[in-house]
């Protein structure tokens, strides 16, 4: 049984995932080929980021995503 909440609330998935590592759900995760966001959404979300964070998060945009 997975641990991992079945919740649309970001509020109640937040709090989750604040407290968890991705990594503990490794055996939980699944490759999906569809769409998962509407890119026509045009909403802006600032979020402030220490300098170390904002370096990097512009070096993996430059580099045209993560790999996985």
């Amino acid at each position: 049984m997975s641990k991992i909440p079945q919740t649309d609330s970001v509020t109640e998935l937040g709090r989750f995932w604040d407290s968890h590592d991705l990594t503990e759900f490794e055996d939980e995760l699944e490759d999906v080929n569809a769409k998962v966001f509407n890119r026509g959404c045009r909403s802006v979300v600032r979020e402030h980021l220490r300098p170390e964070e904002a370096a990097a998060q512009h070096r993996i945009a430059k580099s045209g995503g993560p790999k996985t």
